[in-house]
């Protein structure tokens, strides 16, 4: 029998958890670290020293690397052994994302071809289609794509103008329509499109092998960054489509794409894991060569202090993101004993955790941002030219914050979602809340009188959480239905959502790894976790400062910024010695390895 998730979807918001209840880094198997570090070599030996001719689109050169790590089995990973996949577990796969996560263009091609491109067949395809694609897709015989944006249909998918007709004698569809920024679209052999079938109102979904008459591409995109990944426009004239082709259900096309795009975005919070570990590294390896006033710059406080928070945010991302996976994980398997099938397991395994999806692509490709920015500053002059590594990195990560729903869209997404979670009832969320709002007068800041260390962070977190929930009932009452105009407010919301998540995340391993003895050397990652409790304790109250401001007026304007105050205050920690620590870790070993 399998172990279910402690907590469903936001409800970390409402409950307290326990360290002994989550997953952590440290607790991958000997298995699964054996995917990961063949992933990892695979990258290092094959892809590499490749990185600069598949920047300038040397001919033929991606496809080829995704057919080796077909051959390796790499793009079988989640697929399961009947297709000639591995039948590795949810928490497997996205390990191994984190590990070719380091391979830039590469990383995208691959991502596309193993997530959208080929779980929509996986998760709503039946026996027939099964059969006929998804051994090809495993094995990479067959390289996929997902073409779903159009050029009026960005955010917004379902404003697609892409249309089928079902031909008279009911055995094809004709296809007709325009998509773009299609990634592995200059190479792929199977295509998932996503158009309305006459006169629908809504998506529907189809199978689309390339070589079918009528398809025709633009020359490839000339991209900011991710120049190695093919990106190109896509256009369907009078394509014969057969009918047993369609995917799912007429009109389920929409329901597709969102929940595909859903498990996009938890598996970019771990792709984006790669880049920072690269980014880091190449950090401080240049941070340890390079001299300046008689010393190695790597000596100097401020470039400290750059390197101490790179740390910070990648330890707080995977503590985040691995969390999250296993709860994932556990839902999927407990749906699957409950007797649903593959593809509605695994659907559901990640609907139901719809806002840490949302806030982990977040956070996780911002995180990356910070991280790649701050080493182009560490590289100094040398991070502005392009023959350093710290070019592609910062070219590259720009794309993170767009791809999978822009940022803006999973704010909202994230607030949204939790919302909604408590007005159906699946959560007691607004009970919760409606008891801060009544007691806003009783409130109390952290007491660290007598208390351990863990007690008081687990304190800080939830005041923190008490913070999120005095807002959401009151900017639910003032703005009822037009609540959804007022995405400044939200997205503060949502960023107080996020943060706290990520700190309580944090907080979790790092007193795992002590209770549990992981680490004998755990003043160190009490370090990590001070930097980020000032640091959450400043970006929560900021936001929350701002969301009080920007509705809230007389009596209601006083009570709720004095709760605020109440709730965050708390005495000023020595977080420059911390992050000073922290980098000097990193300096010793030369590499991330905390």
């Amino acid at each position: 029998m399998n172990t279910k998730a402690k907590i469903k979807g936001a409800e970390f918001l409402i409950k307290d958890v326990s360290y002994k209840d989550v997953f952590i880094p440290e607790e991958f198997d000997e298995e699964q670290q054996m995917i990961a570090e063949t992933c990892t070599d695979f990258v290092e030996s094959e892809v590499a020293p490749n990185f600069n001719a598949l920047d300038e689109h040397t001919e033929g050169l991606m496809a080829s690397l995704l057919k080796k790590a077909g051959e390796l089995g790499l793009l079988g990973i989640s697929v399961p052994e009947q297709y000639n996949g591995f039948g590795q577990s949810f928490l497997t796969s996205m390990r191994a994302n984190e590990a070719i996560g380091s391979a830039y263009s590469f990383s995208v091609a691959f991502m596309a071809h193993t997530g959208i491109g080929t779980l929509p067949l996986l998760y709503y395809g039946n026996d027939e289609q099964h059969q006929k694609y998804v051994p090809r897709l495993a094995t990479g015989e067959w390289l996929a794509a997902y073409c779903l944006t159009e050029p009026g249909a960005g955010s917004d998918a379902n404003a697609g103008k892409s249309k089928a007709v079902l031909s008279e004698d009911g055995k094809h569809y004709v296809l007709n329509g325009q998509k773009m920024w299609i990634t592995n679209g200059g190479f792929a052999d199977l295509l998932t499109v996503f158009a309305k079938i006459e006169n629908d109102r809504v998506l529907s979904a189809f199978l689309v092998e390339s070589s079918w008459e009528g398809i025709t591409m633009n020359p490839e995109e000339h991209k900011m960054g991710i120049k190695g990944s093919s990106t190109r426009q896509i256009f369907f004239n009078d394509v014969k489509v057969p009918a047993e082709n369609l995917l799912g259900r007429r009109g389920e096309g929409f329901r597709i794409a969102l929940n595909i795009l859903h498990i996009g975005r938890i598996k970019l919070g771990a792709t984006v894991i790669g880049g920072m570990r690269r980014a880091i590294n190449n950090s401080v390896s240049y941070a340890n060569e390079r001299k300046q006033f008689g010393s190695f710059i790597a000596e100097f406080g401020a470039i400290k202090f750059k390197m101490g928070n790179q740390v910070v945010r990648m330890f707080a991302t995977e503590s985040a993101v691995y969390r999250t996976s296993k709860d994932v994980e556990d839902t999927i398997n407990t749906l699957l004993e409950e007797g649903k099938s593959y593809g509605e397991a695994n659907i559901g395994g990640v609907a139901e955790y719809e806002p840490e999806c949302a806030m982990l692509k977040v956070y996780g490709s911002e995180s990356l941002d910070y991280i790649v920015d701050e080493m182009v500053q560490i590289y100094g002059g040398m991070g502005f030219s392009s023959e350093a590594p710290a070019d592609r990195s910062y070219r590259d990560s720009r794309i993170n914050r767009i791809f999978e729903g822009t940022n803006e869209i999973n704010r909202l997404i994230t607030v949204d979602s939790t919302m909604k979670k408590g007005m159906k009832h699946k959560i007691d969320l607004f009970e919760a809340a409606d008891e801060v709002v009544e007691n806003l007068d009783k409130l109390k800041p952290v007491d660290t009188e007598g208390k351990d260390y863990y007690e008081i962070k687990h304190a800080f977190a939830a005041n923190l959480k008490k913070a999120i929930l005095m807002l959401l009932p009151v900017v639910s009452n003032t703005f009822k239905r037009q609540l959804g105009e007022e995405e400044e407010i939200l997205m503060n919301i949502s960023d107080m959502i996020m943060s706290v998540y990520v700190f309580e995340s944090t907080l979790l391993r790092v007193e795992k790894l002590e209770k549990e003895g992981f680490k004998k050397d755990i003043k160190i990652y009490r370090d990590i976790l001070d930097v980020l409790t000032r640091d959450t304790l400043q970006k929560t109250y900021s936001n929350a400062f701002d969301a009080i401001g920007s509705f809230a007026e007389g009596d209601l304007k006083d009570k709720l910024s004095n709760a605020l105050r109440t709730l965050t205050k708390a005495d000023p920690t020595n977080v420059k010695e911390s992050r000073r620590s922290i980098a000097d870790k990193l300096n010793d070993d030369g590499i991330y390895n905390f």
